[in-house]
């Protein structure tokens, strides 16, 4: 089964990771445990703006039926083609789908390479500074 990892994280541990990675994969250092898909999110805010609920059902629908072209995938999520296109084409950049040339008729086909994703979403309700100051008075 191949999952992919959402996580949402610190922009500068985001860039850091990053950076890492890219060093560790020039110097041919990665394991396989680098090797898993991963897409993390500098806040949580990026997550909501990126993975609506109507791209979820997107996503789903296209991991579950296989749709040979984007209209066909906009057929079974009943939305405009302009409105899916545009969709795959943001989750393409993030990663979650790949579009492939050559359907029937040369149509975009929409593929799903993932057939789970879990996220792990730390959402801290205060900041640190606020967890170490003492509480105001009510006096």
């Amino acid at each position: 089964m191949t999952t992919l990892h959402i996580t949402v994280g610190d922009r500068a541990q985001v860039r850091k990771d990053t950076l890492q990675f890219i060093q560790d994969a020039e110097a041919d250092e990665l394991d396989q445990s680098d090797e898993q898909a991963v897409l993390q999110f500098g806040t949580y805010d990026d997550l909501v703006d990126s993975l609506t609920p109507l791209r979820l059902t997107l996503i789903q629908a296209i991991a579950k039926e296989h749709p040979s072209s984007m209209r066909e995938a906009a057929r079974l999520v009943d939305r405009d083609v302009s409105d899916v296109h545009a969709d795959l084409k943001h989750l393409e950049v993030l990663g979650i789908l790949e579009l492939e040339e050559g359907g029937p008729g040369g149509a975009i086909q929409p593929i799903v390479p993932f057939d789970k994703i879990e996220m792990h979403i730390d959402y801290p309700l205060l900041d640190d500074s606020d967890a170490d100051s003492t509480p105001a008075s009510a006096d």
